[in-house]
């Protein structure tokens, strides 16, 4: 009786934690607000969702359609469904037991617009010499005001806001006082056309790109999600970690970082590992704001922790003309130095707070865990394998696709049946709506900085303002990645900062383009853990019951080697695997290790003892001389590492 009573109570304790799970993720996930009870369209929304899933499992195997039909199907049945899922004004969601008459209209009425254009392919292509019908043109105009409705719902009024004020400049840049940023105005009906039905708008890369392989991965994502992967990590991280000093947040940025390998988003990952991982932090001593914190910079990491990362790696690959294995192998020195300074850091405040490790006693058997459930990191090692010997990333995520429904059936926990596997052919169109959202609507600021030369005269700004000083240039495109970042999800982010300011460094300070893109995805990504606007932070305080505000100063601390490792590999493109060498590569490697040691320490505030602040100061200095590939640097701080060091030991 009395175990029956410790079930009910655990079981208890575990829908508890998942519906506070949820409630931080309506309240800070734009994403999470969408309606659960909807009636008779909940046949609706899983007939067009798992119709949406299969159709991208079939190009992908098959081969895809033309960019236009294939973005068509893409982009229309995800307006459909979002109008469907998610109310005009965030919480209705809680009270609406129905679709509303007007979202249902608006729901056909996208999917409308936007099949119209599978429906008249060879028509519409014929008017962009001939010019559009009169209906072709309003429909257009729909098209775009639905989109941007739609992204509004999903992601946010900001994104919105920068559109429209995109959309603005097209049609009164020629009222703007300036030689550098005016330009002829277009009419509005030529700039809703140009948009919609061009290569170059809503339908062009990012949401290419999106249609063909980012609804793929992100499918791969919900699969492994499902099949108990997250736990398999989590008990692979505590089990690898939790008995050494301040063994529960090191437990976390290694639980984090192996589930950033399926997922790319910072709030979610925050919310799933976070619910189990915060409590435990608090638990072992930390306070409520450092074990927010510390999983908010952690789960942030995941886009950029391969092999997935996040949506907007496979835009970069396709903006660079490169294979996903090159992005793969540019990351992994970046993002393990990413974490490496999380964990370090995590180190440093455990050991200011004497926080020791669990008993072993209390953690999971490793050897244990990876013969029961080591068979689930299959699908990610397919994934990995495949890309690298020469397939696409379409091909490879299919095979992973497949290789994860296999293994499923491995465990009768973890098994897909045929109603769960429905659910999730469901689900993988769910997650995707935001993204599919956001990658349109970055696509209409990306077709104005097309039609109107934006991005030329942005990055003669740039030149001019930095005075032709890289650092400086560098400086400011951090700063508007940074307050991008606070209204715009990391893919809009880095298509926005990708087309207008990567040029300007690439082309005025002759950059290789692969280490300036991979420093516009960072600082975009950062903008989620940066106060004052840093929602992953905010999930994990809300979680912790944490000051907001203090958390994300927390996790910036922490995450300070991520402010500091892409203007690394600007200067020195060897840390992304630009013209690598092995020596130069090692000894670059091991003096960034050294230096985020001390960088690590310095936001702490303890070394071999509690520093004071000259000391502080000191090993900031010492660790950034360590860390930026320079041998004189490095003859100087290390020797300035170790002379604190024996300073604090003497006391």
């Amino acid at each position: 009786m009395i175990s029956k009573n410790n079930k009910l109570t655990q079981v208890e304790q575990i829908t508890k934690a998942e519906q506070e799970a949820k409630a931080v993720l309506q309240k800070y996930d734009r994403e999470s607000n969408f309606r659960e009870e909807i009636g008779v369209w909940a046949w609706v929304v899983a007939f067009l969702g798992i119709s949406l899933t299969v159709f991208h499992i079939y190009t992908g195997y098959f081969g895809t359609f033309p960019s236009q039909k294939q973005g068509a199907v893409h982009l229309g049945t995800a307006l459909g469904l979002i109008f469907l899922l998610f109310p005009f004004k965030k919480g209705q969601q809680l009270f609406q037991k129905t679709v509303p008459w007007y979202d249902v209209l608006l729901a056909f009425l996208a999917m409308y617009v936007t099949y119209y254009k599978i429906i008249n392919f060879d028509e519409l292509l014929q008017s962009i010499t001939w010019g559009y019908s009169q209906f072709d043109t309003v429909l257009s105009v729909i098209a775009v005001f639905l989109l941007l409705e739609a992204t509004r719902r999903t992601v946010g009024i900001p994104i919105v806001i920068v559109a429209t004020v995109m959309i603005g400049y097209a049609l009164y840049g020629n009222y703007i006082p300036t030689k550098t940023l005016s330009h002829q105005g277009y009419e509005f009906t030529d700039v809703a056309t140009r948009l919609w039905y061009r290569d170059s708008g809503i339908f062009g890369t990012p949401l290419q790109i999106s249609a063909k392989y980012i609804y793929l991965f992100l499918f791969f994502g919900v699969i492994l999600v499902n099949t108990r992967i997250g736990q398999f990590f989590n008990d692979l991280a505590f089990g690898l970690t939790g008995r050494f000093t301040g063994g529960t947040a090191k437990a976390a940025v290694v639980a984090s970082s192996l589930q950033g390998m399926v997922s790319g988003s910072s709030v979610g990952n925050t919310v799933a590992s976070g619910s189990f991982t915060i409590p435990m932090m608090k638990n072992s001593g930390f306070k409520p704001e450092f074990a927010a914190g510390t999983e908010a910079a952690a789960s942030t990491g995941g886009q950029i922790m391969p092999p997935i990362m996040g949506a907007a790696a496979f835009i970069m690959m396709e903006y660079l003309g490169v294979s996903y294995a090159v992005i793969m192998a540019a990351a992994i020195i970046p993002a393990s130095l990413y974490f490496l300074g999380i964990f370090i850091g995590t180190h440093f405040e455990a050991k200011r707070l004497g926080i020791v490790g669990l008993p072993k006693s209390e953690l999971p058997n490793v050897a244990q865990q990876m013969k029961q459930y080591g068979y689930m990191l299959l699908p990610l090692m397919v994934i990995i394998s495949t890309v690298m010997i020469g397939y696409t990333p379409q091909r490879a995520v299919i095979y992973g696709i497949v290789t994860a429904f296999l293994v499923s059936f491995v465990r009768k926990e973890t098994r897909l049946g045929i109603k769960k596997f429905f659910y999730v052919l469901e689900q993988g169109a769910r997650v995707a709506l935001p993204v599919i959202a956001a990658v349109a609507t970055a696509g209409i600021i990306a077709g104005v900085v097309s039609m109107t030369g934006l991005g030329a005269k942005f990055a003669a700004s740039i030149i001019a303002l930095s005075n032709g000083y890289l650092f400086l240039a560098l400086f400011f495109t951090m700063i508007a990645c940074l307050v991008l970042g606070m209204g715009l999800p990391t893919t809009a982010n880095y298509v926005v900062t990708a087309t207008i300011a990567a040029p300007a460094l690439i082309n005025g300070f002759d950059l290789a383009p692969i280490s300036v893109h991979m420093f516009v995805f960072y600082f975009g990504i950062l903008a989620d853990i940066t106060p004052p606007v840093c929602l992953a932070a905010y999930a994990g305080a809300g979680i912790a019951q944490a000051n907001p505000f203090k958390s994300g100063v927390t996790a910036v601390k922490l995450a300070i080697a991520a402010f500091i490792v892409p203007y690394i590999f600007v200067y020195s493109p060897i840390l992304v695997m630009e013209n690598v060498t092995a020596l130069p590569l090692i000894a670059t490697i091991i003096t960034a290790v050294l230096g985020m040691v001390a960088v690590s320490s310095s936001m702490i505030g303890f070394y071999k003892a509690y520093s004071k602040p000259y000391e502080r100061i000191l090993l900031f200095v010492a660790g950034i001389m360590l860390i930026f590939p320079n041998v004189v640097g490095a003859l100087v701080g290390l020797p300035l590492m170790i002379a604190i060091w024996f300073l604090q030991k003497s006391r």
